[in-house]
């Protein structure tokens, strides 16, 4: 673990401008430098990166931050990668914390198996192009397929001999241990004790992990008296560095084009990758014909909400892509389907294409994921029972989708192409989330975006923010600005307070909380380094290690008509800040009312016991007036 000294040292030396060079073409622009974003197309620069605060933004996706959060968007790194990176780039020296002997062990057996990986990369890619047999049998089957030499040095793509004792004779003889040669699970030991070359005889794809660190190999057999026709796949098997359900083949070669174009495709196989990216579509990765896991999906989430399942057009692929979908739509991912003609995989059908025109067949044949599954589902839906129960399979599905607007497009077209009534849906796609939440919940409900996972994103110009929201940006801009002086605490002593302390003591007071994950860990963060000499709220939640807090401080500070606040913030300042303040608390305590206002409503409507409706009465009117109390308090006019 990198010592706290060292990364201060990392940050300090890391300059903006120099980072950001490495990556984007920047022209001054008065006291900035300017140039076009790296993370999404674009004409007209408006990618903006400030020397003065040490930040980059785009105006145009948002996107940006400090020199450690732009390397982990970038170049998808984790925040320890990112810092290694930027060391090496400096030449600063990596300190460590002391390990314990158990980490240490763990550290090195995990460090021999990678080491042990690169090695067997090298061999494997060796043999292929230099070796009589590689280059007669693996070299030739690869161009037989019409790889290309560069796509074959991209993906590191290489050939096992035959002879099942080579590859640990061979690294052996380099002195790599036994123990890590079978850890790894390049090789196996049979009841003799000797280790046996698990891809013996076999092309070999490696799998490189989002780090760019080799994890494990796929190998495909060759069988020579068939010229190929016999094809078989042998993976690695799980070790403490490959997990198949927590990889996706191609993923290190595809991650910079899926953040850029925003969107990524799904394939089956190695080959279908590889040959996407000889048409010029890098984008893609592969699951190799596992279903999804909870893991992969929140790799991709990381870089794209948007995402193709592309397959054969058979039911084979129709299955394919009806698998797993569920989940895809239950992490937000917006999903769409592309089946390529029968008998066609993306491998063979870019064999048989131009390269053009495989690119212009996958951008018009993209279908709506749920038109897709309706008309999948349905077309043998003959008898009502059957029928039935795709309906009800699509409207799972729908029920997945967590923004309500989408939700609410997918069940109106749902309806027109089954002809079933709108309102007959909705009875049933609520049904299904009440008996998934196990609560009384309904969809498109005020209430369910309150409490539906939560994933702060950039709000557009113009949209209107929550009271809970802009207490967050408050705090983020303000929260270390003194604004109540002499408070005497419960123990009698005089304090001053600080913006995030009156928001935190102000709810504390009322037993309340910021619902937002988010949001409450900026409070919190804020509230513990009040009492820190020198500290400022905006370049500490900007520099913020976690990447999503520094993209929700990025864009208030960067922002256009952002003032930057006097270092004294006494007087008019402080005062108007303070005045602020209060109207944002009791906007947020006038919404939590509302809210628990429709719940009693819902609950009034439902409840046949006339004790419990009485009561509900009760609670209503009481919330209605207090409501209307703290509504005249922020000049609001709100009847009950």
């Amino acid at each position: 673990m990198i010592d706290r000294q060292t990364v201060e040292k990392i940050k300090d030396a890391a300059n903006i401008v120099e980072v950001v060079s490495e990556f984007v073409t920047l022209r001054k622009s008065g006291a900035n430098y300017k140039g076009l974003c790296p993370f999404h197309n674009e004409k007209t620069p408006s990618f903006m990166v400030s020397p003065a605060r040490g930040t980059c933004h785009c105006f145009g996706c948002g996107k940006g931050g400090n020199p450690v959060s732009f390397i982990m968007e970038h170049e998808q790194m984790t925040y320890p990668e990112a810092l290694r990176w930027l060391a090496n780039k400096y030449h600063i020296e990596i300190v460590e914390r002391e390990l314990s002997d158990e980490e240490k062990q763990e550290q090195s057996t995990r460090e021999s198996m990678f080491i042990v990986n690169d090695y067997a990369l090298q061999y494997f890619s060796d043999i292929l192009l230099n070796h009589p047999d590689g280059k007669a049998i693996g070299l030739q089957y690869f161009r037989e397929r019409g790889i290309r030499d560069d796509i074959i040095a991209k993906f590191q793509l290489g050939y096992d001999l035959n002879d099942r004792h080579a590859f640990a004779a061979a690294a052996q003889k380099k002195g790599y241990k036994a123990e890590f040669i079978e850890k790894t699970g390049i090789c196996y030991k049979n009841d003799r004790g000797e280790l046996i070359d698990r891809y013996a005889g076999r092309v070999i794809f490696p799998w490189i992990g989002l780090s760019g660190r080799v994890v494990g190999f796929g190998g495909r057999k060759l069988d020579a008296g068939t010229k190929g026709i016999q094809q078989k796949y042998v993976n690695s098997p799980d070790s403490e560095i490959y997990h198949k359900d927590r990889e996706l083949y191609g993923l290190y070669q595809a991650k910079r084009a899926i953040a850029k174009e925003d969107c990524v495709y799904m394939v089956e196989g190695y080959t279908d990758v590889i040959a996407m990216h000889q048409a010029g579509i890098e984008n893609v990765v592969a699951n190799s014909g596992t279903a999804l896991s909870n893991h992969q999906i929140s790799i991709l989430h990381r870089l794209t909400t948007n995402i193709v399942l592309l397959y054969d057009g058979d039911a084979a692929g129709i299955h394919a892509a009806l698998r797993g979908t569920d989940m895809l739509l239950s992490e937000g991912m917006n999903l769409r389907v592309l089946l390529l003609p029968e008998g066609e995989d993306p491998d063979s059908f870019a064999r048989k294409t131009t390269a053009a025109d495989f690119r212009k067949y996958i951008e018009t044949h993209q279908t709506d994921f749920i038109a897709f599954m309706t008309e999948v589902l349905m077309k043998d839906a003959t008898d009502p029972v059957k029928r039935s129960e795709a309906i009800t399979a699509v409207v799972n599905s729908i029920s997945m989708v967590s923004n309500s607007i989408l939700r609410a497009t997918y069940l109106q077209d749902c309806s027109r192409r089954m002809n079933i009534p709108e309102p007959t849906l909705m009875a049933q796609m609520n049904q299904l989330i009440r008996n998934r939440n196990g609560r009384g919940r309904e969809a498109g409900a005020p209430q369910e975006a309150a409490t539906s996972p939560q994933v702060v994103r950039p709000t557009n110009r113009g949209e209107k923010k929550s009271a809970e929201c802009l207490l967050a940006e408050m705090i983020v801009m303000y929260g270390d600005m003194v604004i109540l002086k002499n408070v005497e605490d419960q123990q009698g002593e005089l304090q001053n307070l600080t913006v995030a302390q009156v928001v935190s003591e102000n709810l504390r007071t009322d037993g309340l909380s910021l619902n937002n994950p988010l949001y409450a860990r900026i409070l919190q963060e804020a509230v513990a380094h009040s009492g820190e000499s020198g500290w400022k709220a905006e370049n500490y939640f900007v520099n913020h290690e976690d990447l999503e807090i520094s993209r929700f401080a990025l864009p208030l500070s960067s922002a256009e008509d952002h003032v930057p606040k006097a270092e004294n913030h006494d007087g008019q300042d402080g005062e108007s800040i303070l005045q602020r303040l209060v109207h944002l608390l009791l906007d947020f305590r006038v919404n939590l009312i509302d809210q628990q206002l429709r719940e009693i409503k819902k609950e009034m409507a439902s409840a046949t016991d006339s004790d419990h409706q009485l009561e509900l009465m009760r609670d209503f009117k009481e919330k209605s007036e207090l409501r209307n109390q703290l509504a005249r308090k922020i000049g609001s006019n709100i009847l009950a």
